[in-house]
This record gives C-alpha cells, structure tokens and sequence, in this order.
C-alpha cells in the first residue's frame, strides 16, 4: 500500500452565526447597525442610572435673608446603601449589553429581556423608597432633580426590558 504524501485534513464547513449575532455585525450601535430599539434603551437607561448615583438626590438651599445663604446637595451615592445599589444595577445593566455585544450570551433559561426588567423593576423600587421616605440624616433637605433623573431612568430601563421580550417573540 502507497501512503499518500501529504494527509486531507477533514475540513468543518463553515457554520452560520446565529441570526442575532450575524445582525450585529453591522456596526453596533454607534455605527446604526441592528441593534433593537430594546437593546439601545438598555444601554441609555443603564448608563442614565449609573450616573445619576452621583447627582444631588437631596438638596436645601440657604436664605439668603438671614445670612445663611450655603446650598447643599446630598449625591445618591451618599444617601445610604440604596444609592450605591442603585449604581451598581446600573453598571451591571452597562455590563449586560457590553458582554452580549461580545458574543457572550446568556443561558436559554435566562431571557435577556426578563433579567432587565427585573434590574430596572429594582432600580424602580430603590429609587422610590428614596423618594418617599427622606433619610433623617438629611432631614432638611428636599427632593433633588437627580432623584427624579435616577427614577426616569430605571422607567426607561423597565420599558426597554419590555420592548426585549417583544423583539424576542
């Protein structure tokens, strides 16, 4: 028996990429590729609430009349351990859309779209105890404007988790 020169190696044909994988390799979402308006939402409302941990939740301002004329802002992130959480489903929502752009999925039995809107349910709740109920440390201080940017954004999030699960019907 001849021995042939050279060995065939066995070739795998080449397998198509999942249809929503294959979709974004079109740019991503800077480049107006296929990204779902869900998939975008998240991305906005996560970065939206991560940031807004470091806004004034709380502020008072001083009259000016008395003399006492020093405004003070209280950040989320010092409002006690809800703000800090409330960062942190932020970035863990950041960290959701950074690793599916990569190509890392999550298992079957976690949909994507019901993962973030469980987060932003969370942030929901964490924002509006914070807004109900004032901290007595910060007894004189009124609602910021970052409480209600925290609390738009976590809406934002719930309806992006929503518009996920529709995408994946």
């Amino acid at each position: 028996m001849e021995t042939p020169d050279r060995l065939d190696a066995t070739v795998e044909p080449e397998r198509e990429p999942a249809p929503h994988l294959a979709a974004r390799r079109g740019g991503g979402f800077w480049a107006g590729g296929a990204w779902g308006l869900g998939e975008r939402l998240a991305w906005i409302g996560g970065g939206a609430l991560a940031i807004s941990a470091f806004t004034g939740w709380y502020s008072a301002a001083g009259d000016g009349s008395s003399g006492n004329g020093v405004s003070i802002s209280v950040l989320g992130w010092n409002s006690g351990t809800l703000g800090k959480l409330v960062f942190l489903i932020g970035i863990a929502l950041l960290a959701l859309v950074v690793l599916r752009e990569n190509g890392i999925e999550l298992p079957a039995s976690i949909p994507e779209s019901l993962l973030v809107l469980g987060l932003g349910s969370l942030a929901t709740i964490f924002v509006l105890v914070r807004a109900i109920s004032i901290p007595e440390a910060f007894f004189f201080a009124g609602r910021g404007v970052g409480l209600w940017i925290s609390l738009a954004s976590a809406l934002v999030v719930i309806a992006a988790g929503l518009l996920q699960a529709t995408e994946e019907l």
